[in-house]
């Protein structure tokens, strides 16, 4: 696999990560779904992971940055399997909306375990990482759009987390935007 291989591979596999956080993000504004902290901690893990695959987007591929999504996404899937396990035991009852029969943490647990699959096999195409002869490879307009993408949701995600949390620890079961309670008056 060449180095430009890699870069549109791993761009594609930020637009999917992008896809999950879109998802997850418009659950929380069109159906007013608020993350409780345990799903805001696995939004962290997606973008750590988007974070690395943009630096393989934008500078080339480098295990370093390999290591920083597979890093992301161990965190979230740990994240996820706290949650599963506190909604496993009978009569405490899950969080938010299902999907095809699962709810968000246990896809976000199938979805960050592909991730590190899929970071592990591309670890074994060690040609994506030689240096190139003639002038090193840039980034594809597609690769700095879902570099753009990725950072636009993070932005909005932590302008949302700010919203629902305020200056203090967010709710475990949240029902309004603390920070737009304010600004309602008494």
């Amino acid at each position: 696999m060449t180095p430009s291989m890699a870069r549109t591979l791993n761009a594609f596999g930020l637009l999917a990560v992008s896809l999950v956080l879109i998802a997850a993000f418009l659950d929380q504004v069109l159906l007013g779904e608020l993350p409780c902290p345990l799903c805001l901690l696995q939004r962290v893990g997606f973008m750590g992971a988007a974070l690395g695959l943009a630096l393989n987007v934008k500078f080339g591929p480098h295990p370093g940055h390999y290591g920083v999504v597979i890093l992301s996404a161990c965190f979230g899937g740990m994240v996820s399997i706290r949650q599963i396990l506190g909604h496993i035991v009978p009569g405490t009852g899950t969080y938010g909306s299902a999907i095809l029969g699962l709810h968000y943490y246990s896809w976000a647990l199938l979805i960050f375990g592909a991730i590190v699959l899929g970071c592990a096999a591309l670890l074994f195409f060690e040609r994506q990482f030689a240096e190139p002869e003639a002038a090193p490879a840039r980034a594809t307009t597609f690769g700095i759009a879902m570099i753009v993408l990725a950072a636009a949701l993070a932005l909005a995600n932590g302008v949302s987390t700010v919203l629902e949390c305020g200056a203090g620890l967010c709710p475990d079961n949240p029902v309004a935007y603390e920070l737009l309670q304010g600004l309602k008056g008494p």
